[in-house]
């Protein structure tokens, strides 16, 4: 517990202090008007209260990944927490701000013309069929995981089978439905009483935790996950875990959703609570479950609770709630689960939508322009939920490849944001380019060893996260130096 209560403390100084310093570097300026002003349309560009733009960007960017991510990751050991903590201080918090407060300033620009605009029009291109691909997938785990929680802990029964199929279809209605009306019709409305649920959630089991005081893996005794060697099977902490635990810490799902709130905040001094607040609020979720869990794998709290520690994450989350929290306590705990990953779903589906209405220049007041976009993205993921209940392993497969293309959209998002920085003449060493780095790295590894990759041994993991980290550092070197002799000769 000691552990925990540290990394907690952390990640609000990490707020306080290296948040500031972040946004000092960006330079916020309130006389500028924002999207939400200068474009608004009544329908995705739209001026919201602040604390109501906070609490819609927590709720999009949490999904399952705080919590499914942590209870997964937690099988690691107090690594876990470590990752959560500087990950999300450091990258994730940092991702999230850079790419909410350059769509400001681009006119509330999503992810891809934002990389087209640093990175290129080739780099764009690719960028728009990867995030429209990992839109599709979030969307379709963000339907099949809260379905599973509200039908049934596992398939193994017909009646299991078919409550989670009338499920996936409620939900499925319902993503149709918010993907389709203007932004303050449906999300602006309850939302925030999703993400106050969320909140309530891990509030509770925090204290929870307190009163129980579990003697949980310490840093300084189990820093390797020892313990949970048996649990973890063929994956190495490097660089599966960087993998495993990413909304907790970073995620590239949110480039893709925190221009949503880009279009909607009112001024940019709300930046750093709103962008980097809600990351760092994800973290503390993520650091709750993955306390929860260690004690569910470690501390014998799968006895206390009711399954087998090699329970998958649903299981975990619906037994810990209701053992914990009592009926209604794990109703409303199970309500934040649940809503989380069905919103998060929705808001990707919202985002694909429009970023190809903005690579076709077609605008979206009119609701049949909407269903020009939306139709066909909602019967690419039917397409992927019927591969994902037909193979017994489709949902493990869509995930592993989500999991891979999430993060590598993230790494791309810090180059963007470390190029801006670089042609602006601020600071971006530490900021930007330290964990671009390092994603490439953790990116091109587990693609190359993962065994939903080329399946590369597992040995040489650490060898190809160092070559690539210093191949990817010589190039932006060589890149630097170009546009510094470009600069010199156009002066001249």
């Amino acid at each position: 517990m000691i552990s925990f209560l540290i990394s907690i403390a952390a990640l609000v100084l990490g707020y306080f202090i290296y948040g500031a310093f972040v946004d000092r570097v960006f330079g916020p300026d309130p006389s500028r008007k924002t999207p939400a002003v200068s474009k608004a349309d009544g329908v995705d560009f739209i001026a919201f209260p602040n604390w109501k733009v906070f609490m819609i960007q927590f709720l999009n960017i949490a999904g399952t990944g705080p919590i499914f991510g942590a209870i997964m990751g937690a099988k690691f050991g107090p690594s876990s927490y470590l990752w959560i903590v500087f990950g999300c201080i450091f990258a994730g918090a940092v991702h999230d701000y850079m790419c909410g407060m350059l769509s400001v300033r681009h006119g509330g620009s999503g992810f891809p013309e934002l990389v087209g605009e640093y990175l290129g029009k080739r780099t764009k291109k690719v960028m728009l069929a990867f995030s429209i691909l990992l839109l599709l997938l979030v969307g379709t785990v963000f339907v099949y995981s809260p379905a599973v929680i509200l039908g049934g802990e596992d398939l193994a029964g017909d009646g299991s089978r078919g409550a989670i199929m009338i499920w996936v279809g409620v939900i499925f209605v319902y993503y149709v439905v918010a993907t389709l009306l203007p932004i303050d019709k449906l999300i602006g409305r309850i939302y925030p009483l999703f993400a106050s649920a969320l909140l309530f959630m891990a509030v509770a089991l925090m204290v929870c935790l307190f009163i129980k005081w579990p003697s949980l893996p310490e840093i300084w005794q189990d820093l390797g996950g020892c313990h949970s060697t048996a649990r973890l099977g063929d994956q190495p902490i490097f660089p599966c875990l960087f993998i495993t635990i990413a909304c907790g810490a970073i995620s590239g799902f949110h480039a893709t959703q925190s221009p949503l709130m880009a279009r909607c905040i009112r001024s940019e001094k709300m930046g750093r609570p709103v962008f980097y607040g809600s990351m760092i609020t994800e973290g503390l979720v993520a650091l709750i479950w993955a306390a929860v869990a260690s004690w569910f794998f470690f501390d014998g709290g799968a006895a206390e609770v009711g399954p087998d520690v090699s329970a998958e994450a649903p299981a975990v989350v619906t037994k810990v709630s209701e053992g914990w929290l009592g009926l209604l306590g794990g109703i409303l705990a199970i309500l934040g689960v649940v809503a989380a990953p069905i919103t998060s779903g929705d808001t990707a589906f919202r985002s694909a939508r429009l970023i190809i209405a903005d690579f076709l220049h077609l605008e979206q007041k009119g609701i049949g322009h909407r269903l020009l976009v939306a139709l066909p993205l909602f019967a690419a993921s039917a397409l992927l939920l019927w591969y994902n209940i037909a193979d017994e392993d489709g949902f493990n497969v869509i995930w592993n490849y989500f999991g891979w293309s999430n993060q590598t959209l993230a790494a791309f998002m810090l180059w963007t944001a470390t190029v801006y920085l670089f042609r602006r003449g601020k600071g971006y060493y530490l900021i930007t380019l330290l964990p671009a780095l390092f994603m490439t790295a953790v990116c091109v590894t587990f693609i190359l060893v993962d065994k939903t990759g080329f399946r590369v041994p597992q040995t040489l993991a650490p060898w190809i996260g160092l070559g690539t980290f210093a191949v990817s550092a010589l190039l932006w070197l060589l890149w630097k130096s170009r546009k510094a002799a470009a600069q010199v000769t156009n002066n001249q």
